[in-house]
């Protein structure tokens, strides 16, 4: 990596012509992928990558060059190219750069390959094992190890490494007419054996297939409105969806978040809402975001009330105060924009056997699937990937097909009652053209209603 006398020479050039700030990048990404699909391990793909990006504000606008030429000139190149991009503004004095020592992440590669292509193949076998319905499985394995090196004109100067691994698994069930699907992931920043230990491949594959063989049994879901249980299992893909997305702040100042301008109450007193990038082990977890700034956790929404956003440094500056750390991006071609990291409402302190007996008739959500929300209005519409009739306090049978409709700023103001459990959930976040590792997650939820969407009538 380049040395921090070549990277304040990087910076003072991007500033050249003028300029309130500037930022180089520097990353050497190590990637491992394998794919099994049809009992066969389709591929098995290894690669390096290496570039850089630098980027120049002043004011409200912003140029950003990147480029894979990391010697001095190609280094010195891209910052020339940002410098006449913006080529305004007086310049800004770069600092004397300052080293932060982060702490060596756990290499995935301490595992010879042969031993992540035993996972994947474990994992089909598993998967095929548990039902004779099941008729297809694709099993995915991905690790990363990513060196970075951040440099700014404040000063800011440090190096890191990040580990991450993540395992998918994707059931297919059928019998006649009927098709259904069952899908488990796991997703770390700890090494291989680490990732495995507490869930290994073989337990994620029968999960995802005994959902699969289970749904192509299960009968239409009923529509209506209903009280909804969420279910920790179920992971936290409502508040990062419909809640997470609008607390970014760059949403919120661009007038795109159902938040912008919202002060005090905005969901029940019941619900707290955090992003802490600081969670151990967690997909969505870093030391320091992509802007160099320590990651720490941001208390979103405390009991109810709405208290903070997510900021990367530019956002931040907009208002006069510091990033709190959420400049992500996802690789050097890429500039920094606020996102997630983890997200989640706080645990209450109900058993979640006790919400679940205070419904008379409702549908408990224990695996969530995709969905759409407008962040402008916070209405969403979600598919339940695996959901059960309660009827009198008690959990029935299994349903297939339904949908949860709403808004999300009023399902976070309805909430009833609030688990004592945590589940996660792991996914790779899209906006604006790139995609980021998160983790989202929920306690048990009492909806006292929402729109459930099914076939199975009324």
């Amino acid at each position: 990596m380049p040395d921090p006398q070549l990277l304040k020479g990087v910076l003072e050039a991007a500033l050249i012509r003028g300029g309130d700030f500037a930022d180089v990048f520097i990353e050497e990404r190590q990637t491992t992928f394998i794919t099994l699909e049809d009992g066969q391990v389709e591929r098995v793909q290894s690669g390096l990558d290496r570039g850089a990006g630098v980027r120049v504000w002043c004011g409200e606008s912003t140029a950003y060059a990147y480029t894979n030429d990391l010697s001095r000139e190609g280094l010195l190149s891209a910052a020339n190219t940002a410098s006449r991009a913006l080529d305004q503004g007086e310049t800004a004095v770069v600092a004397e750069l300052r080293r932060e020592s982060p702490t060596p992440a756990i290499s995935a590669d301490a595992a010879p390959l042969e031993r992540k292509v035993a996972a994947v193949v474990a994992g089909d076998k598993a998967a095929r094992a548990a039902d004779k319905s099941i008729k297809q499985v694709i099993v995915g394995y991905g690790d990363l190890v990513q060196r970075v090196t951040v440099a700014n004109s404040e000063g800011s100067f440090l190096e890191d490494e990040r580990t991450r691994i993540r395992f998918t698994v994707n059931a297919v069930a059928a019998e006649g007419t009927v098709i259904q699907t069952g899908f488990e992931a796991l997703g770390t920043t700890a090494g291989f054996a680490t990732s495995f230990k507490d869930h290994p491949p073989e337990v994620l594959a029968l999960a995802a297939a005994q959902r699969a063989a289970a749904l192509v049994q299960a009968k239409p879901a009923p529509a209506g409105r209903m009280a909804v249980v969420l279910s920790g299992e179920a992971g936290g893909t409502m508040v990062h969806e419909a809640c997470g997305h609008g607390l970014e702040a760059d949403l919120v100042q661009k007038g795109l978040s159902v938040y912008g301008g919202e002060t005090g109450q905005v969901a029940a007193e019941s619900v707290t809402v955090v992003d802490d990038a600081t969670l151990p082990g967690k997909y969505g977890s870093y030391l320091f975001d992509d802007e160099g700034v320590k990651s720490r956790p941001v208390v979103l929404i405390e009991n109810g009330c709405l208290k903070d956003f997510l900021y990367d440094r530019k956002t931040a500056v907009k208002e006069g105060r510091d990033s709190n750390g959420h400049g992500r991006r996802e690789s050097y071609q890429h500039k920094p924009i606020p996102r997630m990291a983890n997200t989640f409402i706080a645990p209450g302190r109900v058993p979640p056997e006790e919400i679940i007996r205070e419904v008379r008739s409702g549908l408990l959500v224990k695996k969530m699937g995709g969905g759409q929300v407008n962040t402008t209005n916070g209405d969403f519409v979600f598919e339940v990937a695996e959901g059960y009739l309660i009827q009198d306090g008690n959990v029935g049978r299994l349903v297939r097909g339904a949908t949860l409709t709403g808004n999300g700023p009023e399902v976070l103001k309805s909430v009833a009652m609030v688990g004592r459990d945590l589940g996660f959930t792991v996914g790779t976040c899209g906006k604006d053209g790139q995609g980021v590792p998160v983790s989202d997650a929920q306690p048990t939820l009492l909806i006292p209603e929402l729109i459930v969407g099914g076939t199975g009538g009324s």
